[in-house]
Parts: C-alpha cells; structure tokens; sequence
C-alpha cells in the first residue's frame, strides 16, 4: 500500500491554519510525526509512505528531528508498529541543511526522490552504499545477483542487504531485494 502524505497539508491541518508552510518549533514536529504516523496505522501490512515536502517553505532543525529523524528510528525497530518504509520527496535546498544535519547526529539515512531517481542520503557505511547502488541497478534481485553486480563477498553483500532493510532503505520480498522508491511511479 503506498501513502502520499503532503507534509504542508498535515501542518496545516494539525494548525488548523490555511496559511502556515513552514514547520518550525518541536512541538509542531511533534504534531506533523503523530499526524504521519496515524495515517500509516490503517496499513495492513507493508506500506510506502511518500512524505512530501514540496510546499514546505522551511524546516528547522527541531522539526527536522521530530518529523524525519524520530520517524525513521521508530520504524527501523524490530518492535516498529506497521512494516512502513519511506521515499521523502520535494526536499529542496531550504529543508536539506536541518535534515542533513539529523541524519548525521543519528546516523542514519532516507532515500531521496530526485529529478534523476532514487537518491539515497545521509550516514552509511561503503558497504551499504556500494549495496545499494548495485541493487538500485539491477531492480528486483536476490543476494547473490547483487554479490555479483557489486563483485563482493556474498557474506558482505548479504549483512549490507539486511543492514539496509532494518534500516528501510530497501525492502525484501520472497528473497529478492529493491531499494525503497524503485517500484514508485508519480
């Protein structure tokens, strides 16, 4: 199931204000993350939720830690409420500095839907961007076909693979392996 979540529209619901783009302020963030995450609680089973920034003038770095940060850790959980995985688009030079900066403070990384692609952002170790790189390549393939691609040990290969899983960068299905956003059409 995939979930188009216009991140402007939640603020302005969660505000009750029709003129207000710019998310400042953690309690707002707060608000913005509560709000993303009751619209994937009716997800059944595995879910890409497409959160959108393109009418978001701003974002401060306490909202950027409430809305991508505090979302990208709960779901990367082995106790995560729903098998949800994200492709954050419409991120712009305004939004990147506060992202750019969570992502680091917390290691982690987002997979970025960009005018070329899929683009994946933030803190990840050779192994796993060579991975994800390989994979992103092929589209839909197994362990071994990414070992090959990647020309790495399978043993590698495979705890890159896991590591980009539990970290929602790609999703497994029936032993095959595609980076979040692949199968996307907008």
């Amino acid at each position: 199931m995939m979930h188009h979540i216009d991140v402007s529209s939640v603020l302005r619901q969660t505000l009750a204000c029709d003129l207000y783009s710019n998310l400042v302020t953690r309690s707002t963030g707060a608000a913005v993350r509560d709000q993303i995450e009751s619209l994937l609680d009716d997800a059944q089973e595995r879910a890409l939720a497409v959160i959108d920034f393109s009418h978001v003038s701003m974002i401060d770095f306490s909202c950027a830690d409430e809305v991508v940060a505090k979302l990208l850790l709960r779901y990367a959980t082995d106790d995560a409420p729903h098998d949800a995985y994200f492709l954050f688009r419409g991120v712009t030079e305004r939004h990147w500095d506060a992202i750019e900066a969570v992502l680091e403070r917390h290691g982690l990384a987002l997979a970025l839907d960009a005018p070329d692609g899929v683009q994946l952002m933030g803190v990840l170790s050779d192994d796993e961007r060579r991975t994800w790189e390989a994979a992103s390549r092929l589209g839909h393939a197994d362990a071994a076909r990414v070992a090959r691609e990647t020309d790495a040990e399978p043993r590698a290969v495979e705890e890159a693979l896991d590591s980009l899983c539990r970290r929602r960068l790609m999703m497994c299905v029936d032993g095959r392996y595609a980076v979040v956003g692949s199968t996307y059409e907008g």
